[in-house]
């Protein structure tokens, strides 16, 4: 039996509750929208949902800590839950379906750092859920349960035979990569901006071949990576980094990945 079984077991139970939560007011009329200081926007739902995992993980896994979006950081130890309430709450708040609650295990290597060995993304507005395990193979089926199905990268070997995702123009010239984006985009044979969580996954299903965006927070990408990873395929920074802590992304096959960093590097 795979290392991390029953945390994933415990992962999937959490996001069937915060499914439940976040699809009562999704669409609602009257739902409470805040800004928060980054200027982006939270929601009621995000901080509900975003309390009930983390009065799951309390009730089942005590001594673990807890890093959420919304309220930060619990505990210390060498297991660490990561969770993105709603990844895509300006999506969720306008009544678009792209969007999913992201739930991680990260655990404490001997080198002290991080690493996810468990993910879980759930799009129920989608009617779709991903989950990966460290060792233990990505899957996808139905939110609301169903035949699970592996997942696999794609095989594509050149970018000119490659559809590649990204979430959105701004913060590329900021980092000096606009140019390289756009070279990016000028070589692959399709290029669309779907954002957040749904084109890492499109990924790992092999329906895309590769996405990154410039910004990203850990609770955007701890889920999402061991679901590529599992699938087959590659994440890193934007700067070649294996992982999670790099501030931005990169996903792909492994075929065109480090075609696709060189384009990317920063321009004077």
């Amino acid at each position: 039996m795979p290392e991390y079984d029953d945390d994933l077991r415990l992962a999937l139970e959490l996001a069937d509750a915060a499914d439940a939560a976040t699809m009562e007011r999704f669409r609602a009329l009257d739902l409470q929208v805040e800004t928060k200081p980054d200027m982006t926007p939270v929601s009621e739902a995000d901080k509900a949902a975003e309390e009930i995992v983390r009065a799951g993980i309390l009730a089942a896994r005590p001594s673990d800590a807890i890093l959420g979006e919304e309220y930060g950081l619990k505990g210390d130890g060498p297991r660490r839950w990561v969770v993105d309430p709603i990844d895509g709450t300006k999506n969720y708040v306008r009544g678009v379906p792209v969007w999913a609650t992201l739930i991680s295990l990260m655990t404490e290597g001997e080198d002290g750092v991080f690493r996810p060995v468990v993910g879980v993304v759930s799009a129920p507005a989608l009617g779709r859920r991903w989950w990966a395990s460290q060792g233990g193979g990505a899957f996808a089926g139905g939110a609301l349960g169903g035949a699970a199905t592996g997942l696999g990268v794609s095989k594509v070997p050149a970018l000119s035979d490659a559809s590649f995702a990204y979430s959105s123009l701004s913060g590329w010239e900021e980092q000096g990569r606009l140019p390289g984006f756009l070279e990016l985009t000028r070589a692959c044979w399709r290029t669309r901006g779907y954002g957040d969580f749904w084109p890492y996954m499109m990924v790992a299903e092999g329906s895309l071949d590769l996405c990154a965006e410039p910004e990203l927070n850990l609770w955007d990408m701890a889920a999402i990576a061991v679901v590529v990873q599992e699938a087959g395929g590659r994440f890193t920074s934007l700067d070649g980094e294996d992982g999670v802590h790099g501030g931005n992304a990169a996903a792909s096959n492994g075929l065109l990945h480090e075609e696709m960093l060189g384009l990317l590097r920063p321009r004077p």
